[in-house]
């Protein structure tokens, strides 16, 4: 009778054993697996938030050429300026 006992201990031992590493797999899923979701939400927003920025840099590269038009204007304005003092204006 005391064998019995003692397996009995020793199964319920590993029955709770096994019970309370099943029950901690399963937290860590369920707390993992919303992190995991709202991850790969982040990674497409950010695919669409580079593509983005590579359509506005493709379509403000001209601003570069900004100073030399402001240049060009100036120069044109002061021609003008100064052609219509010539002329008495």
């Amino acid at each position: 009778m005391t064998g019995l006992l003692l397996a009995q201990a020793s199964t319920a031992g590993w029955t709770i054993g096994w019970s309370i590493g099943i029950a901690v797999v399963f937290a860590v899923v369920a707390l993992v697996a919303p992190i995991l979701i709202l991850a790969q939400r982040i990674g497409g927003q950010a695919t669409e938030i580079n593509e983005s920025l590579k359509k506005s840099v493709d379509h403000t590269a001209a601003l570069s050429e900004l100073k030399k038009t402001n240049e060009a204007a100036a120069a044109i304005v002061a021609g003008l300026a100064r052609g219509r003092g010539r002329l008495g204006g």
